[in-house]
């Protein structure tokens, strides 16, 4: 029974996708599922905790991570440091558990190769428009952020070719029936 080893689950998508949305309800169907909490320099948004959406550090402590090679992956995006701690990621594998892995698509890659066995999938917006109207509809960004965001998002589309699986979300039930239909599958 300990030598069932679990599932690896990397899920990308440009800024705005509703990657976010799409893998709280993954959760919520699949409670079984663990969720690979990353830690960030950024500061908490009004209604995050950390330890649950993010593993709040400081600069300091994460470059002592990067240095220690505590990270699956890391990258910088927009002047701050995301990365996956690799402990927590090998401990729930060996557990039998299928992990989901919300990580852009920089560190996607440094993931592809440490761990060819990963079940890769990336989201993309019905289209560009779309992509700006949700991200104009959070409020959360200057307009030179959303501008930047934007940018990103159509640089980030043109690596979709790396990934196993592309899914389109045009609507979140069908994305995420999705997604566990691959997830089941693999």
């Amino acid at each position: 029974m300990g030598d069932v080893q679990g599932k690896l689950v990397v899920v990308s998508a440009p800024s705005g996708t509703g990657k976010g949305t799409v893998i709280s309800k993954l959760l919520k169907k699949r409670p079984e599922f663990t969720f690979s909490v990353s830690a960030t320099t950024r500061n908490p948004r009004p209604g995050e905790t950390d330890g649950l959406e993010y593993h709040f550090l400081t600069h300091q402590r994460f470059c002592d991570m990067i240095s220690n090679n505590e990270f699956l992956e890391y990258a910088e995006y927009v002047g701050e440091y995301y990365g996956t701690p690799d402990k927590p990621i090998r401990d729930n594998l060996d557990s039998g558990k299928t992990i989901i892995l919300d990580i852009e698509v920089q560190g996607a890659k440094q993931v592809m190769q440490k761990r060819p066995d990963a079940i890769t999938i990336f989201i993309v917006p019905p289209n560009m428009e779309e992509l700006e109207n949700r991200l104009r509809g959070r409020g959360t960004d200057s307009e030179e952020k959303l501008a930047a965001r934007l940018k990103r998002a159509s640089q980030e589309l043109k690596e979709q070719s790396h990934y196993d699986y592309i899914v389109v979300n045009d609507s979140v039930s069908r994305t995420v029936s999705e997604i566990l239909s691959i997830i089941d599958r693999e």
